[in-house]
């Protein structure tokens, strides 16, 4: 595997694919870095992360302009005038018990069950807050605190199948919700996201090599899923 990171040039950018990334399109970066796999064309051999490049040092100001990290299983070509990389060979040493620090944007989801139909999948940070009475009450502290656990089981009780697991509550950062609209479809693509942060503990060393591989979660094509790991 390869970890990279990826600055855009955004003057070699359309009008409509600026406005895109910079809002932080996730079909159109995902359109964007296959640019980086110019031989392939099965299966989409990476999984991504946007961000906004951060300051180079603390007087100065954000530079305010997207970088994406990605993880593929094999090495990204850079785009000369569009797409600068920074690739480096991925194969962490993992070992039971090990503690590492951990980011990653997630789409949880649960499969629910209609009495007659496919089962579809639903939001758990929304059906964690439907209960509420709509108005003040879904903006309550009650609702706030029900949505974070609802997060937090979402992660603690698949953790154990992805090769890990979580020795203190991690954070729940941002959650969005996001509208994609597809060339081609009349209806947006809608999916939700959150942020995790916190510390892991590896239980099964091969399996989350495997996680790691084919990410967490669904909505990978849009930026969700890439597990990134760190020392503490």
């Amino acid at each position: 595997m390869f970890l990279s990171r990826v600055r855009v040039d955004l003057n070699g950018l359309s009008r409509e694919l600026l406005f895109e990334i910079m809002g932080g399109g996730a079909y159109g970066a995902h359109q964007l870095l296959w640019q980086l796999f110019p031989d392939h064309s099965e299966a989409r051999p990476f999984l991504f992360r946007q961000e906004m490049e951060e300051p180079a040092g603390p007087d100065q100001a954000p530079k305010g302009l997207p970088l994406f990290y990605i993880l593929s299983d094999r090495e990204p070509v850079a785009v000369a005038g569009l797409l600068d990389v920074q690739s480096k060979p991925f194969a962490p040493a993992l070992e039971v018990g090990k503690q590492l620090a951990f980011r990653v944007r997630a789409n949880p989801t649960v499969a629910k069950a209609i009495e007659g139909k496919r089962g579809q999948r639903a939001d758990v940070l929304m059906a964690a807050k439907f209960p509420f009475e709509s108005g003040g009450a879904r903006s309550s502290q009650a609702c706030m605190e029900a949505m974070d656990q609802a997060a937090h089981d979402w992660l603690s009780s698949r953790a154990e199948s992805w090769g890990f697991r979580l020795p203190v509550k991690p954070n729940v950062g941002a959650y969005r919700q996001h509208a994609l609209h597809k060339p081609g479809r009349r209806d947006a693509i809608r999916f939700s996201s959150v942020d995790y942060e916190g510390l892991l503990e590896v239980t099964d060393p091969e399996r989350l090599v495997e996680t790691l591989a084919h990410g967490i979660g669904r909505a990978k094509a849009f930026g969700c899923g890439l597990l990134m790991l760190r020392r503490p």
